[in-house]
């Protein structure tokens, strides 16, 4: 399952994936809770989250991190490391 997260609210989420026809469900964490648990921010009142990835297996264990995202070569790297 692939999972994305922002500090969006849901409508905007949703114009988002509309509009570049994105297929993955995309988490609204407006709250900053996730961002500040996974590092994607320092603050709970952070602008923009950083751009970082995580690989959770099926057990809840993360498998790998990626600190500093390219978005054009991302899902290559991504795809890689679990195939």
């Amino acid at each position: 399952m692939i999972l994305g997260c922002s500090f969006d609210s849901v409508s905007d989420n949703k114009a988002f994936a509309d509009k570049f026809g994105y297929p993955f469900a995309l988490l609204c964490d407006t709250d900053r809770k996730i961002g500040l648990a996974y590092g994607a921010c320092d603050e709970a009142d952070a602008g923009y989250a950083k751009r970082i990835s995580y690989v959770i297996d099926e057990k809840g264990v993360i498998t790998h991190t990626m600190p500093k995202i390219d978005p054009t070569t991302h899902t290559a790297k991504v795809l890689a490391m679990v195939s």
